[in-house]
């Protein structure tokens, strides 16, 4: 087992990552009152629930089991959540643990940012996605109809328990939507583990522990570094958008949970090289190399072809970069190096916004 620290000071907190390393991660030791509510979703809990509430005897276990899928994202499913922990009385010493990707991590984490003014949660990811992303930080939040997580909170957890045992039991789709954001921190961060990822793509795809444990500790030792630098997200943390603008576009248009965050935010990487390479920052060859990746995990390359130039812009012009009524993409200037800038030609956008047609 693997162990590294978000450093943010007094809010610090560690990361476990390893094979099957649950019930040795002594969760409750986490735990600093008596009370504990479980957050899952009904395809999670009955795979792994009952191993995490054999960890956690001698306290009060509650649990709430929500519909799994990106479209239960809202503020109805967080007041479920809010329901049960004041059902069963639950009170500001309680901990709230989340047991499932990103969409249960995020809500549940918003959840404990609301209940009482605040309370501790723990992170449980049950996905590559939640594993390398969405679990290590401390963004939280729900989706809008009208924009993908336009609101929620920093907050962080306790405690980050990255199992990749659980990947034993994850449809092949959910393990290539992880791909994306893995192959995120070698675009913006780290060259070397970019070509590594090109060697070793087809052991990710084929779930290989050596290679998938290799895979989750260098991306979570990136967004550990990174989050620990910038935990608001005034600046570098916001290379960690890279795709996001595009692809959050592409998830809104298409009905949350019909395209994965994952395969949106691949095809959103695509766009944003596609414009890097059009002004001039990057070459050709690293964006076939990256769609090549993608396409080994079965990942989309292309957006969808029944979205329109004015689709892409409408929605992109509420995403969260948006400053003074200006588009900021994330960019890359070459490999391992992004930036944030709403300095491009308008005239190349719309050629890649094009790029499907």
């Amino acid at each position: 087992m693997d162990a590294l620290k978000v450093e943010l000071g007094d809010r610090s907190y560690p990361i476990f990552i390893g094979e099957n390393i649950l019930t040795q991660s002594n969760i409750a030791s986490f735990v600093s009152g008596k009370q504990v509510m479980i957050v899952s979703n009904e395809t999670i809990a009955p795979l792994h629930l009952q191993a995490l509430v054999d960890q956690l005897a001698g306290l009060q276990v509650d649990q709430v089991i929500l519909p799994d899928g990106e479209q239960f994202k809202n503020l109805a499913s967080v007041e479920l959540i809010f329901d049960q922990l004041l059902e069963k009385r639950h009170n500001r010493t309680t901990t709230l643990i989340a047991l499932g990707g990103g969409v249960v991590g995020d809500m549940t984490g918003f959840a404990a940012a609301c209940y009482q003014r605040g309370v501790n949660f723990i992170q449980i990811p049950t996905t590559l996605l939640s594993q390398v992303d969405s679990s290590v930080g401390g963004k939280t939040g729900v989706n809008h109809p009208l924009g993908k997580n336009m609101v929620g909170a920093f907050y962080q957890p306790q405690v980050v328990v990255a199992d990749i045992g659980f990947f034993s039991t994850l449809a092949k789709r959910e393990v290539a939507a992880g791909i994306s954001e893995v192959v995120k921190y070698g675009l913006i961060y780290d060259a070397d583990f970019f070509v590594w990822l090109e060697e070793n793509m087809q052991a990710i795809v084929n779930i290989d522990p050596q290679a998938m444990s290799y895979a989750v500790k260098r991306s979570c030792e990136i967004k550990a570094q990174v989050v620990a630098e910038d935990e608001t997200e005034q600046g570098i943390r916001a290379w960690l958008n890279l795709g996001h603008t595009f692809g959050h576009a592409i998830e809104t248009h298409q009905g949350y949970g019909n395209w994965l965050h994952g395969e949106a935010v691949a095809a959103g990487t695509i766009m944003a090289l596609d414009l890097s390479c059009r002004l001039g920052w990057i070459s050709e060859e690293l964006l076939a190399r990256t769609k090549a990746m993608f396409e080994i995990a079965g990942l989309p390359v292309l957006p969808p072809e029944n979205m329109t130039e004015d689709d892409f812009i409408q929605l992109m012009s509420v995403d969260k970069k948006v400053l003074e009524g200006k588009i900021r993409l994330v960019l890359i200037k070459e490999l391992g190096r992004a930036i944030v800038t709403d300095d491009f030609d308008h005239d190349l956008l719309k050629q890649t916004l094009a790029i499907a047609k």
